[in-house]
């Protein structure tokens, strides 16, 4: 290659760029093609329908005993033997302690004595009463001889009587000296020991003796609540059983069902202002045995209805700066924000109190990805059921 060829070169390599740059420049000047629209989102929703919903309420409880009575002794004096086992069913009747008799048999023979004895002198107040009574008619002896006989007859009559209740006392504190169980129910530890001397009083204190069939299960309603189911039945949100019939349900402490169920049977009809609380008691059968006093279980109460009431599940449920709302499918197919005023929980739903009307659309899945003015390709939700143990809790 000559020296005269290099301007050539160079000349050829200038073109070549030229030509390099402007079709990229050609290139980037041309249109990009257009991205299609993004089509409507696929949501669920479910149709408002207000349909008459029965209902529980839930408290804290604890059992108790229908008839606890304390085994006391009756009358002074030693104890002997404690006849029963500690902790064993006992049924009306049985045995519990005995005390030393011998004392009391002494005290019922003594006064069989003193009877027989005011007997003898009511006999010869009346054999005496029976020769002076004639004589007085004959006026054989004075008037005050007939009065003396007969003050005497009536005295002596007035002894035996007394002397008879002498008697049947002394046989009452013979028989207390065994002490019987005065019901069918569980017994308590001896809080006596043999050889102890009783007394009447607290310090004669045995043991007690609790009935647990049937057994009451008490739970306790806050004011807050009572108000606020007050306020419900006023707007027709809630209505109780008629006469107040409710029927209690108990759940264990681990989760089972205590398999009877039972009513209330008392209301207390005053507030207690040491608990800030009105105490209700239900009474349930309790043949085996299974639920003892002092348990805390779970009351479930049914009975009550929420009539028409609208419930929607719970993921359909968002909370923003206003609080709770919802998203509505409009006419147009497209979605629409809506507060609502969220009630009580029922199982997996929300009570909606306000907000909501028949006929209406709610979007139940895909709920988090709806913006205002979304277009909506809308699937039927799967049909709401309502559950034996769903039951309503305050709402959070």
């Amino acid at each position: 290659m000559t020296c005269r060829s290099l301007p050539l070169l160079f000349g050829a390599w200038r073109w070549l760029l030229a030509v390099g740059a402007a079709a990229v420049m050609l290139g980037g000047c041309t249109k990009q093609e257009a991205q299609p629209a993004p089509g409507p989102l696929q949501v669920t929703a479910l149709t408002v329908e207000p349909r008459d919903t029965p209902v529980s309420f839930e408290f804290v409880a604890q059992t108790q005993s229908s008839r606890e009575v304390q085994i006391q002794a009756r009358v002074d004096g030693f104890l002997d033997r404690r006849l029963y086992t500690e902790g064993d069913m006992v049924r009306a009747g049985q045995p519990l302690f005995q005390m030393d008799r011998k004392p009391f048999e002494a005290a019922l023979q003594s006064a069989k004595g003193q009877l027989e004895q005011q007997k003898a002198r009511h006999a010869v107040a009346v054999a005496n009463l029976a020769r002076v009574r004639p004589l007085a008619a004959r006026n054989a002896v004075s008037k005050k001889e007939l009065d003396d006989a007969i003050g005497f007859e009536r005295e002596s009559q007035a002894a035996v009587i007394a002397a008879e209740g002498q008697v049947r006392q002394a046989n009452l504190n013979l028989g207390y000296t065994t002490i019987y169980s005065p019901l069918k129910g569980l017994s308590s530890f001896a809080k006596q020991q043999e050889g102890s001397y009783l007394t009447v009083g607290q310090q004669g204190l045995l043991t007690t003796v609790s009935q647990i069939d049937p057994i009451w299960v008490n739970f306790s309603v806050s004011e807050n609540q009572q108000l606020s189911y007050r306020d419900q039945i006023a707007k027709g949100q809630l209505k109780f059983p008629v006469n107040q019939d409710f029927t209690v349900e108990v759940v264990m402490a681990d989760g089972s069902v205590f398999p009877h169920r039972g009513h209330i049977n008392f209301a207390a009809p005053s507030f207690d202002p040491a608990t800030g609380t009105f105490l209700v008691r239900t009474e349930l059968p309790n043949p085996e045995g299974v639920l003892r006093p002092g348990q805390f279980v779970r009351a479930r109460v049914f009975g009550s209805t929420r009539p028409a009431a609208i419930r929607i599940p719970q993921r359909a449920v968002q909370q923003g700066s206003k609080g709770h709302y919802v998203w509505v499918v409009g006419n147009d197919g497209k979605a629409r924000q809506r507060v609502v005023e969220v009630g009580d929980w029922y199982g997996d739903d929300w009570f909606i109190s306000d907000g909501l009307k028949s006929g209406e659309r709610v979007v139940v899945d895909g709920a988090g990805r709806v913006a205002p003015n979304t277009p909506l390709r809308v699937a039927a939700a799967a049909p709401q059921v309502a559950s034996a143990a769903a039951r309503t809790q305050p709402a959070r």
